[in-house]
């Protein structure tokens, strides 16, 4: 197979790639580097000998991200405060797809084992047949499919939020932002639930809160946040990682916020201040 043939069929894949790869380790980052490692040994292989690339490489980066996790657990546990994954901002076409995860399932996918994570990801998110996934991990097709059904079960432990149109999230989203930079205490209460709460990652780099919660408490934030964090500059609305949110300069520093809906209430807020999970974030 001539070599530009060789990248041409990488290249086709690896869209695909880095999202399973983000979706396994919640670092886009980390995925990259796995991807960029699959392509060299991609690369490197005899793909004559390969009759499936795109089951081959899938593989590969599963097989990569399950010897991150690990590691990729040990610093979570050691990180200093709240940690949320590198934000993803998706055009809105990319937020529609099947394979595509909202931030608040990320954050259920950290209670899984590394297998667990892997399984449910492999077969439930991105389709693969379970046999393929069970040789992928190195189980038998049972053990993999108990896997899979206890990752589904961890993850629907999460209660189900009530569901309104996209529209209408995103309209909600510039009103609460609205509320905020008035100041608008009547306006901020109305739209929060009463159970809501607020998590924020700063990594110890940049001044961030522990988690907040409860009506009340998050109203008087965000009723205050100008007094506390200093003027807000609202760069653009955005959808990250399928949840609707705004990217911002809040006191010169940049964040993304991204708001959870319970029908009309918004029963999370994710904040995101740390530089290193923002460099790669388009400003326009």
């Amino acid at each position: 197979m001539p070599p530009d043939r060789h990248t041409e069929i990488f290249e086709t894949q690896r869209p695909r790639l880095l999202r399973l790869g983000y979706r396994m380790l919640g670092s886009r980052h980390d995925a990259e580097d796995v991807v960029q490692e699959a392509f060299l040994r991609w690369h490197h292989s005899d793909q004559g000998a390969v009759l499936e690339p795109a089951a081959w490489l899938t593989r590969v980066v599963s097989r990569l991200c399950l010897d991150q996790m690990k590691s990729a657990r040990a610093r979570r546990e050691a990180y200093p405060g709240t940690w949320l994954p590198e934000p993803l901002i998706e055009p809105e076409e990319d937020a529609m797809r099947p394979d595509n995860l909202t931030l608040t399932l990320m954050m259920a996918l950290e209670r899984l084992s590394p297998l667990e994570r892997a399984a449910f990801l492999l077969h439930d998110v991105f389709g693969q047949p379970l046999d393929e996934v069970a040789t992928t991990i190195g189980r038998s097709p049972a053990a993999t499919r108990q896997l899979a059904s206890r990752a589904r079960a961890h993850v629907k432990l999460d209660r189900p939020r009530q569901e309104i149109p996209r529209e209408r999230r995103d309209s909600l989203a510039r009103a609460f932002f609205d509320a905020c930079l008035s100041g608008d205490a009547e306006s901020l209460g109305a739209m929060l639930a009463s159970d809501v709460s607020v998590q924020s990652d700063g990594g110890g780099k940049i001044r961030a809160f522990d988690i907040i919660r409860g009506s009340d408490r998050v109203r008087r934030l965000f009723q205050g946040i100008t007094r506390k964090f200093g003027p807000i500059e609202l760069l653009r609305m955005v959808s990250i990682d399928g949840l609707p949110g705004y990217l911002t300069r809040v006191g010169g520093i940049l964040q993304t916020t991204a708001l959870e809906f319970d029908g009309e209430r918004i029963a999370n807020i994710y904040i995101t201040r740390n530089p290193d999970k923002l460099d790669g974030v388009a400003l326009h």
